[in-house]
């Protein structure tokens, strides 16, 4: 039976204010270098107003590690949904146009709530590191309430970002999802997202994968945290206890796809980094589009990589219209 979407994903709506700033901004507003940290509205805005200099060329985009991936699948010529929650105020109205725009479908009763949507700082230093400082505000209630059972069952794939794994209600919307996949047959996709989520979230994550999930997403470092492994090759065995198949990126050196009894290494693209924001979320949403067209695992790698490099050549986090067009060719 064909399904209405290729994806389904569920992850924080934000909208995200990109700024390039550098090594001692971060310092001053007292932020882990290449990590997520969360704050709430009044360190948000605190943080924004110490960095007012940059703001005036800062780019804003509806963001979130989900609905970058699901805009790339988009526009990669796959069907996508995203189920997320925010606000009935002006970055509301805001993420939700840019999605729609994006070609991703939503859930309608997942908007006009009271509240404040989302936001996330997101900091470029000259070396291309991004850093991120995030307000989850009303995504933080993302719950089993806005689970959609329909767009579950309409979906090949579903697609859960690791940043739920912060919130109480969003970690158990992350489980029953896998739970509720695994019943109607969908396969399930899940992206451990960033470093300090894993260090500090292992265990939630691995609560989230407990039932078992299809794919992983992981790079280096957070495959070894999320498994308590030293080295990549343990790392690479034991996470399979998790999932039937792994997709590990390696930066400038590409990425490894497998399973539990077969490793593809796959080479990553020559480019001169600019902003490293995204790039996992372009390689998810990018491995998602070909899987879902018929690829092996090895050429699916191959074309995400190719996303990913596009991605980190220039400024922002996500594909573009003419990003996609390229890489379809």
């Amino acid at each position: 039976m064909t399904k209405k979407y290729d994806v389904a994903a569920i992850g924080a709506a934000l909208v995200d204010t990109e700024v390039l700033v550098t090594d001692q901004d971060l310092i001053d507003i007292q932020l882990e270098k290449g990590l997520m940290t969360l704050s709430d509205a009044a360190q948000q805005q605190k943080n924004l107003t110490h960095l007012r200099e940059h703001i005036d060329s800062a780019k804003r985009a509806c963001g979130g590690s989900a609905a970058n991936s699901m805009i790339a699948v988009s526009l990669l010529g796959g069907n996508s949904h995203l189920t997320c929650q925010v606000a009935d105020d002006q970055d509301g109205e805001f993420f939700l146009s840019d999605l729609s725009r994006a070609g991703v479908a939503y859930n309608q009763n997942n908007q006009s709530r009271d509240g404040i949507t989302g936001t996330c700082l997101v900091m470029i230093t000259p070396d291309a590191e991004r850093t991120m400082n995030t307000c989850l505000a009303i995504s933080e209630t993302l719950s089993v309430d806005n689970i959609d059972d329909e767009a579950i069952a309409q979906a090949s794939w579903v697609y859960i970002e690791g940043y739920l794994a912060t919130s109480e209600t969003g970690k158990e919307a992350a489980r029953a999802i896998c739970e509720r996949a695994k019943a109607l047959g969908t396969k399930v996709a899940f992206s451990l997202s960033d470093p300090g989520i894993v260090q500090y979230f292992g265990d939630a994550l691995r609560y989230i994968a407990e039932p078992g999930v299809d794919l992983i997403f992981a790079n280096e470092d957070e495959s070894k945290t999320f498994t308590q492994t030293e080295d990549f090759e343990s790392a690479a065995q034991a996470i399979t206890s998790f999932c039937s198949e792994y997709a590990i990126t390696l930066g400038a050196e590409g990425a490894v796809v497998g399973n539990a009894d077969s490793q593809w290494k796959v080479a990553g693209e020559p480019v001169k980094a600019i902003d490293t924001n995204g790039a996992g979320d372009a390689f998810a949403g990018a491995y998602l589009a070909a899987i879902s067209k018929g690829s092996t695992a090895e050429d699916a790698a191959a074309f995400a990589c190719k996303a990913a490099g596009i991605v980190v050549s220039r400024m922002g986090p996500r594909l573009s219209k003419a990003d996609a067009d390229q890489l379809l060719g």
